[in-house]
């Protein structure tokens, strides 16, 4: 492997999330539930975190992709029963997506499946003070949104 001493830490530290999230991604993949993909699983964990009756344009602004990507896997998810793609009350031009019972259940589902992803890593993290860890991520993602 080649020394990267001589780049800057801040590409460097970059350099290793970008690689961890290849890995996770990868991981937590083999790990979902049929009939969830990574795109599907990000927008219902989305409505759980930070609520639901969002637009499609909205959310396509959250994830950063392109609004027919977005539509794509709100497509996806209206099959699978996951979410519910409503008229605005206000603007019947205007859809909103509300995450049904199904789709928090989906959700759900799928972080109760990740259990087996952490057991193989738990040893690896023996040592680390997680909480601290997670905080300084947080910190790094807030200041990564409020930048774009």
């Amino acid at each position: 492997m080649a020394n990267l001493t001589g780049d800057p830490v801040t590409y460097r530290i970059f350099n290793e999330i970008g690689i961890i999230d290849q890995l996770a991604t990868t991981a937590f993949r083999q790990v979902l539930p049929h009939p969830l993909n990574t795109a599907m699983f990000g927008v219902l964990n989305h409505f759980v975190r930070l609520g639901d009756n969002k637009t499609p344009s909205e959310l396509a602004a959250a994830f950063q992709v392109a609004k027919p990507s977005m539509s794509a896997t709100l497509e996806k998810l209206q099959r699978a029963g996951f979410v519910d793609i409503v008229a605005d009350l206000h603007d019947g031009r205007t859809k909103r997506v509300l995450i049904t019972h199904a789709g928090r259940e989906a959700r759900s589902r799928a972080v109760e499946a990740t259990a087996v992803l952490f057991e193989r890593i738990t040893t690896g993290l023996a040592g680390i003070d997680q909480d601290a860890l997670l905080s300084l991520l947080q910190h790094l993602r807030r200041t990564l949104d409020d930048a774009r």
